[in-house]
């Protein structure tokens, strides 16, 4: 269905929101549920494209996928075989990986399709391949990617990047190897630790959650078990700017004080201050927003970075958030190469952006935003799209909403219960 957001922007928004499910955590919890004897029920899982997609990649393979909630899933592996996974559903998301670790633990190969997701710039899969031959398979490239192995055994894996899904699948790969796996320089994500406590609660052996040496001894069997996704603190620091650039004063419940450092230390350098009180976020109306210059008067930077750096899925709602506000910093996206191109956009919404390069914008504010007819690009900058939407003045038309309905759960419903004047049109 081809729809689009009608927003009238500059209204000021009150109220209280809870984040979703953290949608990094719910994709890799859904692949490692394969990998258990008996089925498995996850909780506060958010209902996006992203899930519903991965969900019917199990389905398609023989896993008994059933809605027990409006946020609970039960994934019932028993009847799960080793059938070539579905080309065009892997073409749809970038998480149809995170199916190789389990399915090649379960059935000593597997086959993957060309997998898709946003295009921001190359993102590479060799991390994945290279732990997964380190563990003791064998990968071929062609059409795709077949990986097969007589048996894994522990070892000691270095990452070549601390690739946070490289992460994911050599740990579920590495739980049920024979001996002992160390893996280091492994992402630490808040996501990843979600999914080796859960992996533990499965009965596996992980050691070091939370720090990029991962100690791992391989267990015969994984059982199912009751897991709840944690709450997404990429949202939540979409809702801290949607506060900022709106005037707004909001509260973000159920948040989790130790996931949100470094998202809130460069907010402040944007003269953005966030309250963190009794498991929630408190964003006050009418907030300084003036750029804090780093000592010496120099120019500040806001740059991204593994974990726990400020989060490359945030650079584009910074972005936004320093369009309305005084002073002059840089955005320093060292992930991907794409993903600012979308500025663009907001230049010809009247945002003062020089793109230096495709690592590298300036923004000079503080802007008057004039409502605009753009597109959603990826998940991340169409959610910066619509926080620009709803600061400008005017009426501004997002199409390719079906980007940000991959990430933020009915994000249009929720944001007018906050008081946004937002209509989704077919």
């Amino acid at each position: 269905m081809n729809e689009h957001f009608v927003v009238n922007g500059g209204l000021s928004l009150k109220g209280n929101v809870r984040p979703a499910g953290n949608k990094n955590a719910a994709l890799p919890l859904i692949a490692a549920t394969l990998m258990a004897d008996s089925p498995s029920v996850i909780s506060n899982v958010p209902r996006i494209r992203d899930v519903e997609a991965l969900l019917e990649l199990a389905e398609n393979s023989g896993a008994e996928i059933s809605w027990t909630g409006t946020n609970e899933v039960r994934i019932d592996p028993a009847g799960l075989e080793a059938r070539p996974l579905d080309a065009e559903l892997c073409s749809r998301i970038r998480a149809s990986i995170l199916l190789v670790g389990p399915l090649l633990a379960r059935f000593g190969k597997v086959t993957l399709p060309p997998p898709g997701g946003d295009v921001i710039g190359r993102r590479r899969v060799d991390t994945h391949f290279l732990a997964l031959e380190g563990l003791g398979a064998e990968v071929s490239v062609g059409a795709g990617y077949r990986v097969e192995a007589k048996k894994l055994k522990g070892t000691d894996l270095f990452l070549d990047e601390p690739s946070v899904t490289g992460t994911e699948n050599a740990m579920m790969a590495a739980v049920t190897a024979e001996g002992i796996t160390t893996m280091r320089n492994a992402a630490s994500e808040p996501h990843v630790q979600d999914l080796a406590l859960a992996l533990n609660k499965m009965g596996a052996c992980i050691e070091g959650v939370g720090t990029n040496r991962l100690t791992i001894e391989g267990v015969s069997q994984l059982h199912g078990a009751e897991i709840e996704v944690g709450p997404d603190h990429i949202e939540i620091g979409s809702f801290i700017g949607l506060a900022a650039v709106t005037d707004s004063e909001l509260r973000i419940e159920g948040v989790r004080p130790a996931d949100m450092s470094s998202i809130l230390l460069n907010f402040a350098k944007l003269g953005v201050d966030v309250t963190l009180e009794d498991g929630a976020a408190f964003v006050s109306a009418r907030q300084e927003r003036r750029v804090r210059a780093d000592f010496g008067g120099h120019i500040p930077k806001i740059e991204d970075g593994p974990w726990p750096a400020f989060p490359a899925d945030l650079t584009s709602i910074a972005t936004v958030v320093a369009t309305q506000c005084d002073g002059m910093v840089m955005i320093f996206e060292k992930m991907f190469e794409s993903r600012l191109f979308f500025v663009d956009k907001l230049i010809g919404m009247g945002a003062q952006i020089v793109l230096c390069d495709p690592h590298r914008a300036v923004v000079s504010g503080r802007s008057v935003l004039r409502g605009g007819i753009v597109e959603s690009p990826d998940i991340r900058a169409g959610m910066a799209m619509l926080l620009a939407a709803l600061a400008a003045e005017g009426t501004s038309v997002i199409h390719n909403i079906r980007q940000i309905d991959r990430g933020y759960e009915r994000i249009d419903e929720r944001l007018r219960a906050l008081g946004a004047d937002i209509q989704r049109v077919s």
